[in-house]
């Protein structure tokens, strides 16, 4: 150890200090303005300078006279004082499934939660067992469950199908961290007995599932899709397994995941679209990249992800699912990797809107075990008459003409052509019957409070940004862009991230008086929903020149997600963009 002291390559402290300056010299920040109290703190040196102060109050945005400098700096060096307590909270090693004090409700003062109806009406299709087994895979929630209800297929048979698709075509989309297949076999077998004994639990009873791999399952793996947490197995079950399981659902599979819920790289490779997944290029998007293309692919008969920032809608849109992001608070993230506390949500990605109305309604609820979940019920009838909805949009998405660019003609024509199918999805939708009211969206966006989410993800992930095994996620197949992202953001005071969220207060206020006079809108506002709690869909609307999915967003008031299902059930029994199936 005093040999490695004395030589500077090996000493620990030396060489953080020296990947510390690299970095922010990388970002521009220079190392002359990096090494204050906060390095020092890192580096347990034993003083804090006034210079260090200095430095430090220049990054929090303060001008301290000098006699403010030097109590701060006998202050920070005093022992018992505010490095001590840093120090005492790390060695409690807090982890990942710890959660902060502070709870995010996304419902306003003087707003209520729906009351509940007790309303659970599905369509129960009437619908033959396919002739191909091709056929049956591709087959919705609403219709499979007929079918095994009738008994005319049983769960072990769909399972053992599904599981060959998986098998067959893990290789080309790179979708699967891990098969379940003994606990899914034994789970189809359970539900057979039982639907045959006549206990028949709902529509999802036998069901073939896929679960995003940072929902734990005792006994498996649940890896987040990281490096650094590839043999990690968790002993709890998440809530949503327990929920889908009481359901009757077989989990067929544990599905990947950008790193750490990011992107669609994780430790196994790149995961890619069903459609032409032979381009390099055309990965699934993320972060639920598997739960989206083993959908998309007919692997599973649906699948659960998660979002924190797009994770849901984004590789939906990419692969041409019908992907729902509910409510904040709708569904316990209980034994779910956390990466923001505030704003992680749980949601269904199925084959149509009704199938996400099947799945919410079985996972969402009060667990006892997530303190941020709001009791509001869901109810679902699909008989109701959808022509009572009043729904927003922005004229400016469907109306007027899209000016030439001669530097980027290109970019134009996918406008152009994006404007069409947007033309044309609002003229089936208002030949549905509904009210269409014209809105316009709050100027004010959530850029400036971003932060939030990554400030968060830095108190999730602290122990791993703190040890030597976050850099393994810096090389290929992940190439993560959140090692970076996570040091710098360990460096935002908490006073700013304390105001952040007071601006997303007054974000919360504007972005809900939208919903005066509608039940929903046409359109996304992804990036202020996501802070503001709203639930978003994501529904297939048409094929791009390239033959690759284009998609219809629909955005819903809190705890509006029935009223957004009953319209993209409407939307799809007018079209049939959710039947089109990939070529593998």
């Amino acid at each position: 150890m005093d040999e490695q002291r004395r030589n500077p390559e090996h000493d620990p402290l030396a060489l953080n200090r020296r990947r510390f300056i690299a970095y922010f010299s990388s970002i521009g920040l220079g190392a002359t303005l990096m090494p204050g109290a906060m390095l020092a703190v890192a580096q347990e040196a034993p003083q804090i300078t006034l210079g260090m102060v200095d430095e430090a109050a220049r990054i929090a945005g303060l001008n301290l006279p000098p006699d403010a400098e030097k109590r701060i700096a006998d202050q920070l060096s005093r022992k018992g004082g505010l490095p001590d307590n840093f120090r005492a909270l790390r060695d409690l090693k807090l982890g990942n499934d710890t959660p902060p004090a502070i709870v995010f409700n996304p419902v306003l003062p003087g707003s209520k939660p729906p009351v509940d109806r007790k309303t659970f009406k599905w369509s129960k299709p009437n619908v033959a067992k396919p002739k191909t087994d091709e056929d049956l895979a591709f087959l919705p929630v609403t219709h499979l469950a007929r079918l095994i209800e009738k008994r005319e297929i049983k769960s072990t048979d769909l399972a053992k199908l599904y599981l060959e698709r998986l098998k067959k075509y893990d290789p080309v989309l790179h979708c699967v961290v891990t098969l379940t297949e003994e606990l899914a076999l034994k789970q189809a077998a359970q539900a057979d007995a039982e639907i045959a004994a006549g206990r028949y639990r709902g529509p999802l009873h036998g069901i073939p599932w896929g679960a995003k791999d940072l929902l734990a399952v005792k006994g498996y793996k649940t890896t987040f899709g990281a490096s650094p947490y590839k043999d990690q197995v968790i002993d709890v079950d998440s809530t949503v397994f327990t929920k889908l399981t009481e359901a009757g659902a077989v989990l067929l599979a544990k599905l990947t995941l950008g790193a750490l819920a990011q992107g669609d790289r994780w430790f196994g490779g790149q995961t890619k679209s069903p459609w032409d997944p032979a381009n390099p290029n055309n990965g699934s998007s993320g972060s639920s990249a598997g739960p989206s293309a083993s959908t998309a692919a007919g692997l599973v008969g649906f699948a659960i992800g998660t979002e924190t920032r797009g994770s849901i809608m984004s590789p939906s849109s990419r692969c041409g699912n019908t992907g729902l992001r509910p409510t904040f608070g709708r569904v316990s993230r209980f034994g779910a990797m956390a990466l923001s506390w505030t704003m992680d949500k749980i949601g269904a990605i199925c084959r149509s809107a009704e199938d996400c109305a099947l799945v919410l309604k079985a996972i969402c609820g009060p667990d006892g075990k997530d303190g941020h979940i709001v009791p509001a019920p869901f109810d679902w009838d699909a008989g109701r008459d959808v022509r009572k909805l009043r729904v927003g949009y922005v004229k400016a998405d469907y109306e007027g003409d899209i000016p030439d660019d001669a530097r980027n003609p290109d970019r134009i024509q996918r406008l152009r052509e994006n404007r069409k199918f947007a033309q044309d999805a609002f003229a089936a939708i208002k030949s549905l019957g509904v009210t269409l009211v014209p809105i316009e969206l709050p100027k004010a966006g959530s850029g400036d409070m971003d932060f939030i989410l990554t400030v968060e993800a830095a108190a999730a992930f602290d122990e791993l940004i703190r040890s030597d095994k976050l850099d393994l996620m810096s090389a290929d197949p992940e190439r993560s862009s959140w090692v970076g992202s996570f040091r710098l953001h360990r460096f935002v005071p908490a006073v700013e991230y304390i105001q952040a969220n007071r601006a997303r207060y007054r974000l919360m206020q504007e972005f809900g008086k939208v919903f005066d006079g509608i039940d929903l809108f046409l359109g996304s506002s992804l990036g202020v929903t996501n802070m503001t709690g709203h639930p978003e869909l994501s529904l297939p609307s048409g094929f791009d020149a390239k033959g690759q999915p284009l998609s219809l967003r629909f955005t819903g008031k809190l705890f509006g997600e029935e009223d957004m299902l009953l319209l993209a059930m409407a939307y799809q029994g007018k079209t049939d963009w959710h039947k089109k199936r990939p070529k593998l």
